[in-house]
């Protein structure tokens, strides 16, 4: 049997980190509780067979431990981001960088592992193609760059 590869590696802040043992914990002693409730009460209606509620909680189960492994996993192979050798107009995952399309409004994103992208709270998963763009690049530069949409050309305002 062949050895499995060595698994990734996920790069995150410790804020990051404490978040997902946070969610961990409730889906260990809050979700999981639930959805073992939900089974029991459903087996009691009888024929299995036939049983929509029981098969709805036991897909429920199945996407819980199917979380909870993953989470366990980007736990156990968390990779907390350490910014002190990157000069400090670097673009580095971790950092907060501004920029500016053309004439558009500047743009403010926090550059983060993919466990803790959350585009709407304006953190972006360092695998984004905006991110991969910027990465390595400092404060001042033009940079281009292909995205789904076509290539994006933006000036770096800050970093921080």
């Amino acid at each position: 049997m062949a050895i499995v590869a060595e698994d990734k590696m996920y790069p995150m802040t410790e804020e990051g980190k404490e978040k997902l043992q946070a969610e961990l914990e409730d889906l260990k002693t809050v979700q999981r509780p639930k959805v073992i409730e939900r089974i029991k009460i459903a087996r009691s209606y009888g024929d299995l067979s036939e049983n929509s509620e029981y098969e709805s909680a036991k897909d429920e189960q199945s996407m819980l431990e199917t979380r909870i492994s993953t989470v366990e996993r980007m736990i156990q192979y968390a990779q907390i981001i350490d910014n002190e050798g990157t000069d400090k107009d670097e673009i580095s995952v971790g950092k907060k960088v501004t920029f500016q399309e053309g004439d558009d409004d500047p743009e403010e994103y926090t550059i983060v592992g993919a466990a803790e992208a959350d585009p709407m709270a304006g953190k972006i998963s360092n695998d984004s193609p905006i991110a991969k763009g910027l990465l390595g690049h400092r404060v001042g530069e033009n940079v281009t760059f292909p995205t789904p949409g076509g290539d994006m050309t933006v000036k770096v305002l800050a970093v921080d």
